[in-house]
């Protein structure tokens, strides 16, 4: 999505359940499992027993919800038209749910158990906490009828969604943070590559600023994308959101030091002294910032723009170690999804997903399907997409715990107020670690 804004931030209220309901298809399926079968009884045979495929004649209809209501749906309908072109047996209905409310009207449809779709897409640090609520199904016996194999994905991904040797979710991509950087302004300063490190950066950031023109070397973002940068300075510094026992502790120094560096760009004068809301996203877009943080799915936007403009891996801020912070959409079934042949569906509708999500990759992102990452039209994809792959070996997601999003809320505002110079680092980052501690108790 251009300009995605974080799940983690959602403050817009729930729609109402008529928009659930027509977010949902009225088209006949197959006939569900024998009337003689308890419920329990049917969802334990769905998650220990391969699915039966349908019947000769019989077209199932396979309803799957994603939240890629930004420039990133056509992409995804692209696959799917695709999906229900290459055979006649299933018919998946995608319906796109916004983006903002999207857990929201997910929990509503499990809760009323209307209109609850087939297979979904879900953000990993969402997984955990649906899987502690016993909402979704293994995807084992599926992926292992189907040929999807866990080694075709990167481990970190697979590990995460695991959980008593269950697998919950296949990934479709994964989306660090990402540098672009505008080609023109880099050539005009005569700087030949992308920083790899921080002294490089600061370097580069100085000779690419030039005050008579308006153009920064790098708008410093002081609310969005925060949520990914902060996080990976924090990592590279060698420290995380949380210590070995679980309790907060991104308000160690490594976490000060990442608050502190990220303000003394405004006092090196190569960043504005404040950037509003998408204002450094803005001015990467105008052509007055050089070095701009996002995510792959800014690739869209910027290529509308007609931009310049390079992608590299985010340079070694930190002090300590090469890392990046990652989000990723998977795909999940609800345990819910009980009948036989619906399920069938779904794991051919996943098969050819992860043979053929090339058409994914185009939106920019990097696919985590080893497969298609490793064949000739992905590599061919050289201004990003294989870019970004190269950060997959360090990524780093959120914390595996429930929750995360209630709990890390605290961290954006009073970072905003330490970046703005309205509260020293580490008194902002305590007063956080204070929130985000009750917050877990709740």
């Amino acid at each position: 999505m251009t300009k995605m804004k974080s799940l983690h931030m959602m403050g817009a209220a729930g729609l109402s359940m008529a928009l659930v309901l027509a977010g949902c298809s009225s088209t006949k399926t197959a006939e569900t499992s024998p009337a003689a079968a308890s419920p329990a009884a049917s969802q334990a045979a769905a998650a220990t027993k391969a699915p039966e495929p349908a019947k000769s004649g019989e077209k199932v209809t396979i309803n799957f919800w994603n939240p890629f209501s930004g420039n990133d749906g056509p992409f995804m309908k692209k696959i799917v038209d695709n999906y229900n072109k290459s055979q006649d047996k299933y018919t998946v209905k995608m319906t796109i749910q916004p983006n903002a409310d999207y857990y929201k009207l997910l929990d509503t449809a499990i809760a009323t158990k209307k209109g609850v779709p087939d297979v979904a897409i879900m953000h990993l640090d969402q997984t955990p906490t649906y899987i502690a609520k016993d909402l979704l199904q293994p995807v084992d016996a599926i992926a292992k009828a189907v040929g999807v194999e866990k080694s075709n994905f990167p481990p970190s991904t697979v590990e995460y969604s695991t959980k008593d040797n269950n697998w919950y979710s296949i990934p479709l991509d994964i989306h660090p943070l990402v540098m672009y950087y505008n080609k023109d302004l880099f050539k005009a300063a005569g700087i030949a590559a992308p920083p790899t490190n921080r002294q490089e950066f600061v370097e580069d950031a100085k000779k690419l600023t030039d005050a008579s023109k308006g153009i920064w070397g790098a708008a410093m973002p002081t609310f969005w994308i925060q949520n990914f940068l902060f996080p990976t300075i924090l990592f590279q510094n060698g420290g995380d959101f949380l210590d070995d026992k679980g309790n907060i502790a991104y308000n160690s120094p490594a976490g000060v030091e990442a608050v502190t560096f990220m303000r003394s760009l405004t006092e090196m004068k190569v960043s504005p002294p404040t950037v509003a809301a998408d204002g450094d996203f803005n001015l990467f877009q105008q052509g007055k910032s050089a070095m701009h943080f996002n995510g792959p799915w800014s690739k869209d936007a910027f290529d509308k723009a007609k931009i310049n403009y390079g992608v590299a891996p985010v340079p070694q801020l930190g002090t300590v170690k090469q890392a990046v912070f990652a989000g990723s959409h998977n795909f999940v079934i609800p345990k819910s999804t009980t009948d036989a042949a619906i399920l069938a569906g779904v794991g051919d509708f996943l098969k050819f997903v992860n043979t053929n999500s090339i058409d994914w990759a185009e939106s920019g992102q990097a696919v985590a399907s080893k497969v298609v990452r490793d064949s000739s039209a992905f590599q061919a994809m050289t201004q990003q997409q294989t870019e970004v792959a190269k950060e997959f070996d360090y990524v780093k997601f959120a914390p595996k715990v429930l929750n995360w999003g209630p709990i890390s809320d605290s961290i954006w505002s009073e970072l905003a107020n330490a970046l703005q110079g309205k509260k020293d680092p580490k008194a902002a980052l305590d007063d956080a670690a204070a929130k985000s501690t009750a917050a877990m108790k709740k």
